[in-house]
């Protein structure tokens, strides 16, 4: 890793992030129980890197790091929403810059890196059962999942 790609929002500086809700044949979300700071279920996520060129890249890194799945082939993804919120990661970074996407894949399988508590196939309706991560919980609450 080369480090965290940081802007500057206001005067304060900012990680970049992005994150995946990643969907499959059934309509379920792939989410995992978080083991690090922000805590709670969360679709996966990460950091974006200064190595990174786009945030598609960063995007198909981190799914891959997270889950095992390449979202390069042939897989669906768009760009679903970019917001700053409040939340603090693990390296104490208060403000967060995300690119949100939409991940739609064909395969239900996954393999969980070391990340994550417990990773599975979540269906919509039972978003509202979990204690959310707080940036997925805003997103979920934006897209009117729970």
């Amino acid at each position: 890793m080369s480090g965290y790609l940081e802007i500057d929002m206001d005067g304060k500086k900012a990680h970049v992030s992005v994150g995946a809700i990643i969907v499959n044949s059934k309509g379920d979300i792939l989410m995992m129980d978080r083991k690090n700071k922000p805590l709670g279920w969360a679709c996966p996520a990460g950091h974006m890197d200064t190595s990174d060129k786009s945030p598609e890249e960063a995007l198909v890194r981190e799914v891959k790091e997270e889950t095992g799945i390449d979202i390069t082939n042939n897989i669906k993804f768009k760009l679903i929403d970019e917001f700053l919120p409040w939340n603090v990661c693990s390296s104490g970074m208060k403000g967060h810059y995300w690119y949100l996407y939409l991940v739609y894949v064909k395969e239900d399988k996954f393999k969980p890196n070391d990340e994550a508590k417990e990773m599975k196939w979540i269906p919509r309706v039972k978003l509202k059962d979990l204690k959310l991560e707080e940036a997925f919980e805003y997103w979920f609450k934006k897209l009117k999942w729970i």
